[in-house]
């Protein structure tokens, strides 16, 4: 998933290193690269992925149905979230596949993903380079990455076949992955909820709300955990309400 994507070319390249590790599905959020010749020249013989790439007008309708998003940063960032390899991160990612839609998240060619697009990401990985010239190129980081997933899928264990009965199935659907939708509906009805009980502070809610969202980022909510929370945040709303009236 490429966000605010500057050049045709790196694009063409992006699609070409996806192939090569034998990953096809690209998504381009807010293009501002034209897909012309120069994307088509560097994409050599993986055109049937850049053919096939769609556009989002939006960040968060690309990760609506998405149930692990991984962001990627190239750079130092003030923030107290874990930062992983992506060698370290691979087995997660493909395990997390299983079950859901995983997306890779880079940000644009010249300044990277912003604090807020990396705010709806529940995992952030930085590639180990170099500190004295850490910049890599958009295609150069695609394809390390998806190397490191593709070399996790050939040494992970095979998973031991299970006969499938009405309760487990009942089991699975319960602890399926929440997708983005569903987390960024939550983490409004959380915002709407601490506001109300002054939990936020007025001037800057978001410092606090990326806490949140890190936290619970962290717990691989799945959807039941989502109307859990939701069911917590509509009593919080129900007993502020309550309150008030009785001023």
């Amino acid at each position: 998933m490429l966000v605010r994507p500057r050049r045709g070319g790196n694009v063409g390249a992006v699609a070409r290193a996806m192939k090569n590790m034998g990953l096809r599905d690209l998504v381009l959020v807010a293009p501002r690269a034209r897909l012309g010749a120069s994307a088509r020249h560097m994409a050599v013989h993986a055109e049937d992925v850049l053919r096939g790439c769609r556009a989002v007008a939006t960040l968060d309708e690309a990760l609506a149905d998405v149930a692990l998003a991984v962001g990627t940063i190239g750079r130092e960032i003030a923030s107290t979230r874990r930062i992983e390899t992506p060698r370290a991160f691979a087995a997660t990612m493909r395990a997390a596949a299983r079950t859901g839609c995983v997306a890779l998240v880079f940000g644009p060619e010249d300044h990277g993903l912003s604090n807020a697009e990396l705010d709806r990401c529940q995992a952030l990985l930085r590639i180990p380079a170099d500190p004295a010239y850490g910049s890599l190129n958009l295609a150069q980081a695609v394809l390390l990455c998806a190397y490191e997933i593709h070399l996790a899928a050939e040494i992970e264990p095979a998973s031991p076949k299970r006969k499938a009965t009405r309760r487990g199935k009942e089991r699975d659907a319960e602890a399926r992955p929440a997708t983005g939708a569903e987390r960024e509906a939550l983490f409004e009805h959380l915002e709407e909820a601490l506001a109300r009980i002054g939990f936020l502070q007025k001037q800057n809610p978001a410092h606090i709300m990326r806490d949140v969202r890190a936290l619970l980022g962290r717990a691989g909510l799945t959807q039941r955990d989502v109307r859990v929370w939701r069911g917590i945040a509509r009593q919080v709303l129900w007993s502020a309400s309550r309150s008030e009236a009785r001023r």
